[in-house]
């Protein structure tokens, strides 16, 4: 039982300092609203049937490493198996017979919702079938403010609507597939340095001489937070999504996943979100407060990440049963966090026929130990169960959409029938190690098709470029050379002198920032192409009158060494495609799919033009990462500064070409009215009562003498023979149980008022899909123009379509910091402008959306959120707008003592 020995020291450290009397903790108590009622029926049902170490059982995993098997909600007295929880965005974590799917920057990169949701639901399928109740996908945070960033092919791209919908439809996706998509990482996770005390303290960073002491804080005013990081959060939450993951960094100087403003306040208040807030494994970093302020689960269990700091000790398990018990948390909370975890289970109907875990993450034998750290129970731990299906076209079909043309002079793609073709460069090929020798992906070497970090998965195969295309030219007599070494110049050179056309492949790479590759810690310490990929291109053009670049990347890169050269005359940005790589890029390069991916970036001409960039160097022993663009990032930088980009957000060309005309805008009159759907605010204090208590034995709460504790495993029982105090132990805080609001915000936001149709003509000579954008100017201090809609749509030569977009309030809505609620710009006397096209600086079309009534920003009808005080009270501010326009946003911080300072309410709600 030496797993127990820390357990009185923790609990002073971790509880006794976490907050001062009088502190305010607004903790959601939810009944389960529309169709999450049964649900929550169902599971108060199940949860007031246990003990309350059953209960917190359901709310602590179990420890690095200490089972293959059901790690989490164990509860052999009432027949629960448990709950497999696991990643990833892009597959089943560390197992075989899986599908290796696209990165999702790949299925925002199509702008097609129907692959996107396709793509979502055989992930959430294929977890299901290997028995994981909850997958750690998808991502929205980061959400890409600088493109350095480590983790942003993981997520979709910068713009909050474009990454809105693709979260949405993701979340729809893998919980229809079965699984419960756990949306991450809330919030404002945007790079990888300083994340981790104890990651970035090991690394040997240039230049840095001292180490931290605190994960890094982002530092957003309200407005900025609301409208651009929050914003696609409300898609999943109004999706139906029913776990959310807070992140590794602070947010304005408070921990993220104690931050009551944030996960009461926001996510489980604002937002109305029904379901259940899972720390990341090593993002928790309190006992007490981290359950107050609205975490459920605690993931994989212990204190420091992987267990690094001690395996075993949590600041939950048998501190949390310790914690209820003495009144630091009140029961009830436990309650709900319990309730909210088997709400998640029931909404999703895994109560029925839900396939029993058949595999052990990270270890691919057969036959192995049920709990690896105590060598315990020998038997199968695997049964390599098959769930690929036929998932491997929807993942190629995702690949070849999401390819985007950024150039082709003189029609030089697609191929046709070339005589010889030379392939050249390491990206092109398969790696020397397999797709699977570098653990987690964590190398470069051969070609790119995934990111490295916990959000990869084994390849069950890949195909490579080089042997897709050596397949096509068997079919049409090409002669095919190939060198894969990038820095073999002379044979490089006679090589592609004999071509017909040359295919150059670069890549550069990104991850998490657990794994370092040549000094890129995480997230990309430049936005060039690696292993000299620029000079290799430059050395082939120099070479080849035909050359043709592929470049695999986590998001975009600097072209301009290479992008006007005259022999470069076609430009393939493939993204990260997954198992069927070569395969997808074989379907465009020979025509047999027409190109219609589109940037869900701006690709600029310097990394300076972005305006961000990742904190590299820490600025104070908490580093203080301040988000002084505002709402101003990627596209919106760019207009906002007028910049010319290099590439826009939302270019692609095609094998054809398309015309625009005939905008119609047309108000929806039934929905003018901008307080006639706002969701009725409840009452701020709820009934906190789920469960009836009754008083047991303290044996209740020990270990039992009936069975054996294992090594490093995390258990909710109190130490054999521990004396304890029932009753308060600690000075209480101010708990005040409140009620959500309604899921995804006020009602009214989703209300369509007004429709958007334009005519579009393929006007080329090949069938192919046009994305059309549109764009609104909502003036007020809001960026130039921002996009609230997107239709993909496939047109025969010559076919004419009407496209549609259904504009919601909230697209033209902006976020009233005093009054904490969403204002339609039209009330304010604003003119909506409109515009449509191909991309953010290709808009063929215009007109104007007719203002609704006069005043100025800050005045007019409102929605309110659907959360906080009842009957007309008026709402804390929780940032203020000064006289000079900028925001002061009052932060929660933590003084050298330990000490929780909350900050002051300035000014007054308007």
């Amino acid at each position: 039982m030496a797993h127990f020995l820390p357990y009185v020291a923790l609990l002073v450290a971790s509880v006794g300092a976490q907050y001062p009397e009088g502190s305010l903790y607004s903790p959601r108590v939810s009944n389960g609203y529309g169709n999450w009622s049964t649900a929550y029926t169902k599971a108060r049902a199940f949860v007031c049937n246990l003990t309350i170490t059953e209960k917190v059982n359901l709310t602590t995993q179990t420890g690095t490493g200490a089972s293959y098997g059901y790690s989490l909600g164990i509860i052999p007295r009432v027949g629960f198996r448990g709950l497999a929880l696991d990643d990833s965005p892009t597959g089943v974590r560390s197992t075989d017979y899986t599908s290796a799917f696209t990165a999702p920057l790949n299925m925002a990169m199509t702008w097609d919702r129907d692959l996107i949701y396709a793509q979502a639901y055989a992930n959430g399928a294929e977890h299901k079938a290997k028995g994981v109740n909850v997958a750690y996908s998808p991502v929205v945070g980061p959400l890409g403010r600088s493109p350095e960033g480590g983790r942003n092919w993981e997520g979709y791209s910068p713009d909050p609507y474009l990454s809105g919908v693709s979260f949405g439809l993701t979340v729809a996706g893998m919980n229809a597939g079965g699984t419960i998509a756990v949306g991450k990482h809330f919030v404002l996770y945007e790079q990888e340095h300083f994340r981790q005390v104890i990651e970035w303290n090991s690394y040997d960073l240039p230049g840095v001489t001292y180490n931290i002491t605190e994960p890094y804080s982002a530092n957003a005013d309200d407005r900025t937070l609301h409208e651009l990081y929050l914003w696609p959060w409300y898609d999943a939450v109004h999706d139906g999504m029913a776990a959310v993951m807070c992140s590794y960094n602070q947010v304005n100087n408070t921990q993220s996943c104690q931050n009551n403003h944030l996960l009461n306040d926001i996510l489980k208040g604002e937002m109305g979100f029904q379901g259940f807030i899972v720390s990341d494994d090593g993002s928790q970093h309190s006992g007490v407060l981290s359950a107050l302020a609205g975490m459920d689960m605690t993931i994989l269990g212990e204190t420091s990440p992987n267990g690094v700091e001690g395996l075993g000790i949590s600041f939950w398990g048998p501190n949390l049963t310790q914690s209820v018990l003495n009144g630091s948390v009140p029961g009830w909370r436990l309650d709900d966090m319990a309730t909210r975890i088997m709400a998640a289970y029931y909404y999703l109907d895994q109560d029925q026929d839900f396939p029993e875990l058949n595999f052990a993450q990270g270890n691919l034998a057969t036959y192995g130990y049920l709990y690896g750290h105590a060598m315990a129970d020998w038997r199968q731990i695997n049964q390599h169960v098959d769930v690929r299906d036929h998932h491997a076209e929807i993942i190629r079909r995702v690949g070849a959409n999401s390819i985007i043309m950024l150039k082709n002079t003189n029609n030089t793609l697609p191929l046709k029938s070339p005589k010889q073709l030379a392939i050249i460069g390491q990206d092109a090929g398969p790696s020397e190690y397999g797709p699977n020798g570098c653990s987690d992906r964590g190398c470069d070497n051969g070609t790119l098709a995934m990111g490295w970090g916990s959000g990869s998965t084994n390849f069950p195969y890949l195909v490579d470029p080089l042997s897709a295309i050596q397949q096509r030219a068997l079919k049409d007599r090409t002669v095919v050379q190939f060198v894969l070494d990038n820095y073999d110049i002379p044979l490089i050179d006679t090589v592609v002198a004999q071509a017909t056309a040359c295919l150059v492949f670069i890549n550069c790479d990104s991850g998490e920032g657990y794994i370092e590759i040549d000094n890129n810690f995480g997230d990309r310490k430049n936005l060039t192409a690696w292993l000299r990929g620029d000079e290799l291109v430059n050395e082939v053009a120099g070479n080849c009158s035909n050359t043709i670049v592929i470049a695999h990347t986590p998001g975009p890169i600097i072209m301009e060494p290479w992008i006007n050269h005259p022999n470069v005359t076609a430009v393939l940005m493939a993204g990260m495609p997954g198992q069927e790589s070569g395969n997808s890029l074989v379907d465009v390069l020979y025509g047999d799919v027409n190109p219609s991916g589109k940037t869900p970036w701006t690709i600029a001409k310097a990394r300076g033009d972005y305006g961000t960039d990742v904190m590299y160097k820490p600025n104070a022993p908490v580093p203080q990462l301040n988000f002084t663009e505002g709402l101003f990032i990627d596209y919106r930088h760019f207009d906002h500064a007028g910049i010319a980009p290099r590439f826009p957000f939302g270019f692609g060309l095609s094998y054809t070409t398309f015309s625009y005309s005939n905008l119609r805008i047309a108000p929806v009159l039934a929905a003018t009215n901008a307080t006639s759907s706002a969701a009725t605010s409840p009452q701020t204090t709820v009934n906190p009562t789920v469960c009836p208590y009754t008083k047991q034995n303290a044996s209740a709460y020990t270990f039992p003498s009936t069975i054996s504790s294992l090594t490093d495993y995390i258990y909710p029982y109190l130490p054999r023979n521990t004396s304890f105090t029932i009753g308060p132990a600690y000075p209480a805080a101010s708990v005040i149980p409140t009620a959500p609001g309604t899921p995804g915000g006020a009602p009214g936001l989703w209300d369509t008022v007004c429709t958007i149709t334009a005519t579009i003509t393929n006007t080329g000579s090949v069938p192919g899909q046009e994305v059309a954008q549109l764009y609104l100017a909502l003036g007020n201090g809001e960026p130039v123009r921002q996009l609230r809609g997107f239709n993909k749509t496939m047109f025969a030569v010559g076919e004419s379509n009407e496209v549609a977009f259904a504009v919601r309030r909230r697209d033209v809505s902006i976020w009233d910091v005093p009054s904490q609620t969403w204002v339609d710009v039209r009330t304010l006397g604003t003119s909506v402008g409109v515009f449509v096209g191909a991309s953010s600086r290709d808009l063929r079309l215009n007109g104007t959306m007719a203002a609704l009534g006069s005043g100025g920003y800050g005045g007019g009808s409102v929605l309110t959120s659907g959360y906080g005080g009842g009957g007309g009270a008026t709402p804390t501010s929780y940032a203020t707008e000064a006289s000079d326009g900028q925001i002061n946003v009052p932060v929660a911080t933590e003084a050298s003592d330990g000490q929780i300072n909350l900050p002051v309410a300035t000014g007054s709600a308007s």
